[in-house]
């Protein structure tokens, strides 16, 4: 049996068509299920539901030998894992953003950043040159810079709505980002057969 972790929400639907579409599944998960984990017996492929930010750790630990995951929660995680292969879906960017008169070298001292991405952040500005503080939120990032609690946010933008809606504009794209396939180092190598097979159907 393989075990792969998705990230609950869209992306997890997208990844579950992709599978399917494959012949990697032969059923779905019940669309109203809240359970956690689901368990196709005919290809003998599990499921595990968990926040994205969580993927990562899952398949590191060998609780799931693969697991679908951001591109940018890999990057800003630093994991010691296998990326297997970009699945080209669920595209994003990760960039900054602001209202339409900030710019981050107009500042002269520490530019104040609101984001859950708080290393790639700080890797960004200092390859700028340009001194931040990082305010780590975890939601409604974009309303930080409205009520002064930071001059910028870092965050993933899919059309760029939500900053419209909140007054505000995209300045940098520093990450563009689609789901990868990871493995586990141990799956890898002790369940190589059935790891080589799933690999080779989903790059298909």
């Amino acid at each position: 049996m393989l075990t792969i972790a998705l990230p609950k929400g869209r992306l997890a639907d997208e990844s579950i068509e992709l599978l399917v579409s494959k012949g990697l599944l032969f059923s779905k998960p019940p669309e109203e299920s809240r359970e956690l984990t689901y368990l196709d017996t005919k290809s003998n492929i599990r499921l595990l539901f968990v926040r994205s930010q969580d993927v990562p750790t899952y398949v590191e630990e060998c609780a799931a030998d693969a697991g679908i995951v951001g591109w940018d929660i890999i990057q800003e995680g630093g994991y010691d894992l296998m990326v297997v292969h970009d699945l080209g879906i669920g595209a994003c960017r990760l960039s900054l953003a602001g209202k339409p008169d900030f710019h981050p070298l107009s500042k002269l001292s520490k530019v104040k950043v609101a984001t859950k991405y708080t290393e790639l952040t700080r890797k960004f500005f200092f390859a700028k040159g340009i001194s931040c503080e990082v305010v780590k939120l975890y939601g409604s990032i974009e309303l930080a810079p409205l009520v002064g609690l930071a001059d910028c946010i870092v965050d993933l933008v899919s059309t760029g709505q939500t900053l419209k809606a909140n007054g505000m504009k995209e300045i940098e794209v520093i990450l563009e980002s689609t789901a990868r396939l990871v493995c586990n180092r141990s799956s890898f190598y002790n369940k190589r057969e059935q790891v080589m097979d799933f690999v080779s159907r989903i790059q298909k």
